[in-house]
């Protein structure tokens, strides 16, 4: 009876068929991008893992293999030029193919703007703004000679009304939106759909970091009451990363519990 009352708990989760395909997912060590390499293999797509920790890497490979899934690992830092094209190069010549690229990975040094130093500016908008044009401009290329694509970045609601304390990681998911409208318009003509999703309060270690009684705040902010999961960012990916979403571009799906209205 027990095991019944959690399947009805359970919901169904989306299905898609993305057997032969391949999926790059940057930042996927961990948190949301984890869920969303997960979930794409489990719809049948060979995933490419790309973050700094190979040490993470592989158990994240390793958890999609014993689920039944094909992952292979690969290593990078998604703020360097040469070492993004030779990892979208390997992973051409490895795979065979580039159908599907998430950029997920990101990084934030919150503070004010009167104490947040030059460092602190560079690294979040190097790694969440210059990795998804790195990783765009190298994957595009395979996908404009096959004829078809489907790109989607991970912005944040940060990035459509601005968050105290976030210039810097504002300012990064702001520019990752309107990247996003500009490659979709250059691409579109080659089958290659450009999309982002705006995840607004996730349950992550992030989030717990911030204490019960924060976080108590934070949830009555949320019109739905609760914080997001992750593998709920992880199902709207894969919507936009299906082949029948083909009609769809240019667009930002904001995954908030209606926090933005």
């Amino acid at each position: 009876m027990a095991d019944d009352k959690q399947a009805q708990a359970e919901p169904k989760r989306v299905r898609v068929d993305l057997a032969g395909q391949v999926a790059i997912v940057t930042g996927a060590s961990q948190g949301i991008g984890r869920a969303i390499a997960e979930t794409l293999a489990a719809n049948g797509a060979t995933v490419a893992l790309v973050a700094r920790s190979a040490g993470k890497l592989a158990d994240v490979a390793a958890a999609i293999r014993a689920a039944g899934g094909v992952a292979e690992e690969f290593p990078c830092d998604v703020s360097k030029s040469a070492d993004v094209q030779a990892v979208v190069d390997a992973i051409h010549a490895n795979l065979g193919r580039i159908d599907i690229l998430v950029n997920n990975a990101g990084v934030t040094r919150d503070t004010l703007l009167p104490r947040m130093s030059d460092e602190e500016w560079d690294e979040v908008l190097t790694t969440n703004l210059r990795g998804p044009f790195l990783f765009m401009r190298a994957a595009s290329r395979p996908m404009m000679q096959q004829r078809y694509g489907r790109i989607v970045n991970v912005a944040s609601v940060s990035g459509l009304i601005g968050n105290p304390g976030q210039s810097n990681y504002s300012a990064s998911k702001a520019g990752l939106v309107g990247l996003t409208r500009t490659v979709a318009k250059e691409l579109a003509g080659r089958k290659i759909t450009v999309n982002a999703v705006a995840p607004g309060f996730i349950a992550s270690d992030m989030t717990a970091a911030l204490g019960p009684a924060l976080l108590d705040e934070v949830k009555k902010r949320v019109p739905a009451k609760r914080l997001g999961e992750a593998w709920e960012i992880a199902e709207a990916v894969l919507f936009l990363a299906a082949p029948a979403s083909g009609y769809i571009t240019a667009q930002v799906l904001t995954i908030d519990g209606g926090l933005i209205g």
